[in-house]
């Protein structure tokens, strides 16, 4: 959809997921130090088997709203009358869908069954991204320079996401580049919204200079602070999510999580092990 609506329904997709995975990923990370037997806790699983169906449900959602909007195509791709192609702006969006559902179907077959190769559920969320980033490419070229210049700052941030989740491939449960990801979507989702803002006015006023080069180069200023404000949500969700834990274990009287304690101890049987092999010398 070319107008507020179509950028602000994709923009709170993605905010909503990076929220969550910016408390996620933290509570996960926390809790495999606290229980270091499982590498794999099994609530997490489920939960994401469950973000998995919220995948599919959401991109479901954002192809009938592509499709079947009043102006929409209604599954009509070429108009044989016209001798044209119908709506295509639509049918790019509905396939960044497309591919973000199929990520969700991969998440709900890794859950249901083991055999399905650990690593295929980050490397389908990548090439989900990285055709978000291909189609966003080329949806904005011949379009006037104020348009194609806030598109490419989102290309940023989307080919950023797909590169790192394909490391996640290799490094799976590495909570940096899990919080990357998760700051990343999280600039995603503001900047869709921004880009509704800026082309379309929803809330009135004038329209911007799309030839004005100061809109250029404020706009550019403004994705960077949007990411500064993704950092730091990332950073207060960790932070936040750490002292409930401790809390919750320091009611239960369970000793803290620490590291300098977990360096300590690495520390001591490092000695251990020279002073033995000393020994046995």
């Amino acid at each position: 959809m070319a107008n507020f609506k179509g950028h602000a329904l994709p923009g709170s997709f993605f905010l909503l997921f990076g929220l969550w995975w910016s408390v996620k990923y933290p509570l996960q990370y926390l809790s495999r130090k606290v229980n270091k037997k499982s590498q794999r806790i099994y609530c997490f699983q489920r939960v994401d088997a469950i973000e998995g169906g919220l995948k599919i449900i959401f991109a479901l959602i954002g192809m009938l709203a592509e499709q079947f909007v009043p102006d929409g195509p209604h599954l009509y791709l070429y108009s044989g009358e016209n001798h044209d192609w119908v709506k295509l702006m639509n049918w790019q969006h509905t396939t960044m869908y497309l591919f973000y559902g199929l990520s969700g179907v991969v998440d709900v077959f890794t859950y249901l069954f083991p055999v399905v190769p650990l690593g295929l559920d980050r490397l389908m969320l990548s090439v989900a991204v990285f055709v978000e980033g291909c189609l966003f490419y080329y949806h904005v070229l011949h379009r006037p320079m104020l348009d194609q210049h806030i598109h490419s700052l989102l290309l940023i941030a989307i080919f950023a996401g797909a590169c790192s989740t394909m490391l996640e491939v290799f490094l799976r449960d590495n909570i940096v580049l899990e919080m990357f990801r998760a700051g990343v979507t999280i600039v995603q989702g503001t900047w869709f919204w921004q880009i509704g803002v800026v082309l379309f006015r929803p809330w009135g006023g004038p329209m911007w200079d799309e030839k004005d080069h100061s809109n250029i180069m404020f706009l550019t200023m403004c994705f960077f602070w949007h990411w500064a404000a993704a950092v730091a949500i990332v950073a207060i969700n960790y932070t936040l999510t750490y002292c409930c834990i401790q809390r919750r274990r320091a009611c239960s009287g369970e000793p803290y999580i620490s590291l300098t304690a977990q360096q300590q101890k690495r520390d001591t049987s490092s000695q251990a092990t020279f002073l033995s092999g000393s020994d046995e010398e």
